[in-house]
Parts: structure tokens; sequence; C-alpha cells
């Protein structure tokens, strides 16, 4: 009656043995490391990258116990661990000093950092401890305003260019555009003149509605935003700035950096571990612009020493080299409206770009007067201008084209993002900032902790003093429902933060309600007259519809949180929610197999350990 088949103990030490290995990172702890990445568009981090930085650590005989190259999104960084922290400024005063040739303008970003105590063999099978979270770890938290009058502005501003451009196509004369703040407005001299506009903008501007306004003999076309327009340049406008600024703090050498938006217009930024605001502040809230200029075509590139060609721009292109421009722009980065990564005709990696009008009338006349010239796309941060790349102009073309000579895929895909996310799509202010020391998050750590096992140890006590052994058998079910959640969580990657640790406290508390549901139905039957092995086996089969209406009540609460709250709220969802999860399986499951394997053994059982039973007096 009471005993389990011999697969179902097979899935509990499978768990158990999960649970052991993905858990055990997290008791490792932290060893002091220097993190290097790219300092600027045009430098990748690769594995040449850590031969060098290994040699520089090898000639200079500072030992390490680790190096390790990471490739996210197709960004690359190097960290190396150390066994203590003077070893980690020594390294990094090196590293600083010999990676880079010019440390007014560095190529590479070296920054202290953190890194698991984790072997290799876990790390190899993917076992990684949980990443914390920013009142955890200490670092920094902006909240972000993004100026949605500026977005929108912007696009009226490339709107009216284009605007001119298609009525000038159509030989459709006008006195004049005047931009508003969402609207635009088109003087004309006569009726006819701005009917025939109209015809003309309502299939090339469908996402204006456009309504003639007669003004004695001036009549006005005013083209005013549709709503569902306006709300999809807002959208699109917060999208990119999100997509820049993942971008950006990638300099800063953040583990586990949180960017995400928060209602309509405001932008969340945590930097777990980051210590320095003004640097951050920096990064986050600069400006970047693209251009496309012609190269020189006798010279397109020199090295750092060489003198260019009189009437030329420089700027730097890669480590060694300085790309030679004329001084003439041909179109800034506001032109782009599209850029993605592709193949050319020859099945070679290749970025596909897309202008707007204006944009490509110029391209137009541009390349059909260069055929066979270089030309190149640049980034300007700071008024530093960085080279991305130089191509050379094999036909004329317009709106739309292709930039070739990408090395590989990767590099295709970095270029495309840059041209897309080169700049901020609108301003934006920083409204609240806070600065969360170490002391505070390592604080923050202890007293977390020491809540849990103070509530961990005050249920024990209470559980084994009331149902003497099924108490033990709880307490025993309670601890592995909190080691299989610790490892679900290492596992997910997901970010432990306060909220987090408090949602697991209330996660014992749920589930060891399951076996004092159980517990009080098997004493019920007890009271009642049955046989013991009876009432094991009646108390977990009655007690569980009971279990799961209750979680699945409270899993529908914690779903809702998860999917509508944002911040603090959501990082609370996430464990409660997979606490609900792994308290069904040890309160039941795993509680059930352990009950069967310390009564299943003997048919016949004349006492359950399970506290005082108070049986009705026979008459």
């Amino acid at each position: 009656m009471n005993r389990y088949p011999l697969w179902k103990y097979l899935v509990i030490a499978f768990a158990l043995m999960i649970g052991g290995l993905y858990s055990l990172p997290n008791f490792y702890g932290e060893a002091p490391a220097v993190q290097i990445s790219s300092a600027k568009p045009t430098i990748k981090v690769d594995l040449a990258t850590q031969a060098r930085v290994e040699k520089i650590l090898s000639d200079a005989d500072i030992s390490n116990t680790g190096v390790f190259f990471e490739n996210a999104t197709n960004v690359g960084s190097i960290k190396i661990r150390f066994n203590n922290t003077d070893i980690q400024l020594r390294a990094r005063d090196l590293l600083q000093q010999k990676i880079n040739l010019d440390q007014n303008d560095p190529n590479f970003t070296v920054a202290l950092n953190l890194l698991s105590n984790t072997p290799g063999w876990l790390s190899a099978i993917n076992a990684l401890p949980m990443p914390l979270g920013l009142d955890l770890r200490g670092g920094v938290y902006f909240l972000l305003q993004v100026d949605m009058k500026g977005a929108v502005q912007k696009k009226v501003t490339s709107l009216a260019t284009d605007i001119r451009s298609q009525l000038r196509d159509k030989n459709i004369r006008h006195q004049g555009i005047e931009r508003g703040a969402d609207s635009i407005t088109i003087n004309f001299g006569s009726t006819t003149d701005a009917d025939a506009a109209r015809t003309v903008l309502l299939s090339a501007q469908p996402d204006l509605i456009w309504q003639v306004k007669p003004a004695g003999l001036s009549p006005k076309l005013v083209g005013e935003f549709k709503p569902t327009a306006l709300k999809e340049v807002q959208d699109s406008a917060v999208k990119q700035n999100i997509i820049t600024l993942n971008k950006r703090v990638n300099e800063l050498a953040v583990k586990e950096p949180v960017i995400q938006q928060q209602g309509a217009e405001r932008i969340v930024v945590q930097l777990p571990g980051v210590q320095d605001t003004a640097r951050a502040k920096d990064i986050i809230g600069r400006t970047a612009t693209l251009e496309s200029r012609l190269a020189d075509p006798s010279v397109s590139t020199i090295g750092l020493g060489e003198t260019p060609p009189p009437g030329t721009d420089t700027f730097r292109f890669g480590e060694s080299r300085l790309g030679v421009f004329k001084k003439s722009v041909i179109f800034s980065g506001d032109r782009i409206t599209d850029a993605s990564a592709g193949f050319d005709q020859n099945q070679r990696p290749a970025v596909n770009i897309s202008l707007d009008a204006a944009g490509g009338r110029v391209m137009q006349e541009v390349t059909r007067e260069n055929l066979g010239k270089p030309m190149g796309m640049i980034l300007f941060e700071k008024g530093k201008g960085e080279v991305l790349t130089i191509a050379t102009i094999q036909g004329e073309f317009g709106s739309k084209f292709q930039i070739t000579g990408q090395p590989t895929t990767a590099s295709a895909n970095d270029l495309a993002l840059l041209l897309r996310a080169g700049s901020l799509a609108a301003p934006m202010e920083i409204i609240e900032e806070r600065t969360i020391g170490p002391s505070l998050g390592a604080e923050n750590i202890e007293k977390g902790f020491k809540s849990l096992l103070i509530g961990f140890g005050a249920i024990a006590i209470f559980m084994i003093g009331y149902y003497l052994l099924f108490g033990t058998f709880s307490v025993i079910a309670l601890a592995v429902n909190l080691l299989l959640l610790i490892s679900v969580l290492s596992m997910l990657q997901a970010t432990l933060t306060l909220p987090g640790i408090a949602a697991m406290a209330l996660a014992l508390g749920m589930a060891i309600d399951s076996n004092v549901l159980i517990n009080e139905r098997i004493r019920e039957e007890l009271r009642s007259g049955a046989a013991p092995q009876t009432a094991i086996a009646v108390g977990f089969d009655k007690a569980w519809a009971t279990i799961l209406d209750s979680n699945v009540t409270t899993l529908i609460a914690g779903l809702a949180l998860l999917a509508f709250g944002s911040g603090p709220i959501k990082g609370f969802a996430v464990v409660h929610c997979l606490g609900i999860l792994t308290s069904m399986f040890s309160a039941v499951f795993f509680s059930r197999g352990l009950v069967n394997l310390w009564y299943g053994r003997h048919k016949k059982v004349q006492k359950l350990a399970i506290g005082q039973v108070w049986r009705p007096q026979e008459k």
C-alpha cells in the first residue's frame, strides 16, 4: 500500500543529484578579477587579444587562477581571476599601461571585477552561481525619462525633408513647409496645387492625416500624425534607446546589467558593481552621430605618424591606422532608416542599408559621380571620429544599398547594430539616481540569509516538536525544497535580489503548510480508528486535492505579479512562482517517498510517530 516503485525513487535521486550540482556553485564565493573589453566600436576583443594579455602577465611574473574569453552578442571580453586584491590591482595597472598604446585615447577598458570561484568541472556543465542584483551587490541605479516631444520632432523634421523631395519630383510647387510639434503644414498658391499635393502625399506618407484648409488665396495642406503612427514613433524611440544603452554599458564591464522599459516613457538602468557614478552617467548619456564621407582615392588610410594630404580629415581606423577623408559629408546617421546584416551576390558577408528619400537622392548623385572610389562610415562620439568601414563604390545606387568587405558574419552584424544604434533616437534626462555601496549590499545579503536561516530553524523546531518523526520528514522535505529552488534559479541564471530572498522565506512557510495538511489528515484518520498504513495512504491522497487548489490559486497571483510587475516586484514574483512548483514536488512526492521508505518495509505498523492522537472513547 505504501511502497513506491523503483522508478519513483530514481526520479527523486536524480532530482537531488541535479539540485545538489547546480546549487553548489553558490557556495564557492567570488574572487577578485580584471575584465578587459573594447572601448571603441572598431576594436574587437578576440582570442588574439587574450594571447597578448597572457603574455603581458607572464612576462611580469603575475600569476592568475584562470583566463576566460566570453563572446556574448558578438561583443567579446576577457576575464582574468586572481588569488587576492593586491595581485588584482597590480595586474589592472600593468594591463592598462601595456595594452593601450595611447593612454589619453585607450582602445580597451580595463576594469576591476569579481568572478565566481566555481571549479572548472562545474562550469563545464554550465553550473553557475546566481547573479546578484543591485541591492545585494551594490552599484548604480538610474531612472531615465525619454523626451517624447524630441522623438516626434525628429520624425517631423525627417518627414518634412522627404515631403519636399517628393513634391519636387512631381513638379508640385509650394510656398514653404512649416514644422509643428506633431504636424506639418504646407503653403500653396492655389487650391489646385494643394489638392494635387494631398493626392500624392496620401500614398507617399500614410502615417499622416492630410487635410486642405482654405486660407484666402493661400490654402494650406496640414498633415497630422495618426494616433497609431504617433504611438509607434514613441515606442520605437524607447526601444532604440534601450538598444543603444545596452551597447554602451558594455564599456563599463558590468556583470548582469538591467536595462528595461518602465511605463511608456521611462527606462530603468541598473549597473551592479559600478561605483563610479560620474563615468556611468558620462557613458549612458553621451550622444553619438554617424557620417558618410568619400575617402581620399589616392591614399584611403595612413599610419599613425604619417602626414595626410592637404585639405583632408583623418580619423582613427583600428589600432594603428588613420582613415583619410574629404571634408564634405554625404549623409549623416539620421538619414538611415534601417540596417541589417546579409550576404552579397557572392555569398560574402554584407550590410544592407536603407536611407530616407533625401539621403537616397544625395547618395544617388554622389555614387554616379564617384564610381570605383572609396567611401567610409564614421562614428562620432565626444567629438572624436572612429572609422567603422571603408568600401569601394561599385555602382550607382540610391536609398537602398550594400556595404561589402566585412570579413565575417559577426562583423557584419556588429556594423549593422552600430548603424542602427549609433545614436539615441530621442534625448533622455536622468530623473532619479541612486548609488548603493558594496558594504550595504553585503549587509543586505547577511541580513537576508540570516532571516532565512532563522525562519527555517523556527519551522524545524516547531515541526519536529509537534509532529515528531513526521515533522522530521517534513523538515527534510523543506530543505530539499530550498535546495531545488536555488538550483533552478541558478540554472535559469535568474538575478537574485532582496525581494527574491523575501520570496524564498515566504516559499518556506507555504511549503511547510502542505506538510501540515498531510500530517493533520493522517492524524484525523488515526482518530477515526484507521490502521496506520491506511491512515498514511488516505492522508496523502485526501490532502493532495487541497494542496493542489491552494498552490494553483497562489500561482495565479504570482503569475499576475510577474506579468504586470516590474523591477523588485518581478524579482519577487519569479522566486515566488518557482518556489510553489518546487514545494509541490518536495512536500508531496519527496515527503511521501521518505514516509514510504521508513514505514513501507513492514506491512503491520502498530503506531505512527506523529505526535499525540486522541481516539474517541468507546461507549
